[in-house]
């Protein structure tokens, strides 16, 4: 999340959680970088991440929200005194209407906001991130389009420039889906994993990408896009009449096998 026409520029990095050290490990050879955390690893410095107080983060050329989405009105706040003018404040939370909302609103009119969603986390992006993709939705100011060109060029992501509304829209179906699908299968548990189908060892897979997410990330996925509740409704929906459905014909074979018992001989 660089601007390219800098040459060193400074990034605070507002959460260090499990995102938050997977920001900076690709971060950290283009930039200054500075991260607060309450829990922040007393060695942070030696892994070149400099541990830093909010004041500090805010007075950085850029500044990124890895908090959760619920905490992302109380990090603002923490960080609003201080923010420099020209500063880029950038999200990176699973929903975008709105993150994008609260910070046009809470943010200072001196700074610019992009917002953004890595469609990838720690277990996906574990092996290198060139190639996974990530959403840019522009909100104010010009840099994300300067956002979107380093972490194409230089971090080999497949950008996709959008809207908070379609953003949210789309990943209703696409992270909503993955996420409760996924959920319900670790209810399920234990499951096979000696005689599969290499499909099932695909939904497996899909299962493993999300199952250590934080509760946080499955609730703002779940609850905070206000898209996903009619993909869940329809979704239950379907599944109703396809529970329906097999329940009918099994009482239509039990009838006919019936029938044809009683036919005479």
């Amino acid at each position: 999340m660089l601007t390219p026409n800098k040459t060193n520029p400074s990034v605070g990095l507002m959460g260090f959680g499990a995102f938050g050290r997977l920001i900076a490990r690709h971060l950290r050879p283009h930039c200054r970088l500075l991260a607060f955390d309450p829990a922040l690893p007393a060695d942070t410095a030696a892994g070149g991440i400099i541990a830093a107080a909010p004041a500090e983060i805010a007075a950085c050329d850029i500044v990124i929200l890895a908090v959760p989405v619920a905490a992302l009105s109380e990090a603002i706040a923490t960080l609003r005194p201080h923010l420099r003018a020209g500063a880029i404040v950038v999200d990176v939370g699973s929903v975008k209407i709105g993150p994008a909302a609260t910070m046009l609103a809470e943010l200072p009119d001196h700074v610019e906001i992009v917002g953004t969603h890595p469609l990838f986390g720690p277990q996906s992006g574990r092996d290198g991130i060139a190639g996974l993709k990530i959403a840019i939705c522009p909100i104010r100011g010009p840099s994300a389009w300067r956002i979107a060109a380093f972490l194409r060029r230089t971090l080999g992501l497949k950008v996709i420039i959008t809207t908070p509304e379609a953003h949210d829209r789309e990943a209703a179906l696409v992270q909503g889906l993955t996420h409760l699908i996924a959920k319900i299968l670790v209810r399920m548990e234990p499951l096979p994993r000696r005689m599969t189908t290499a499909s099932f060892d695909l939904l497996m897979r899909a299962t493993e990408m999300v199952r250590h997410d934080s509760p946080g990330v499955f609730m703002a996925i779940e609850q905070a896009n206000p898209h996903a509740r009619p993909v869940r409704d329809r979704f239950f929906a379907l599944a109703e009449e396809m529970r329906a459905h097999l329940d009918d014909d099994r009482r239509q074979v039990r009838e006919e096998a019936r029938s044809e018992a009683l036919q005479p001989g």
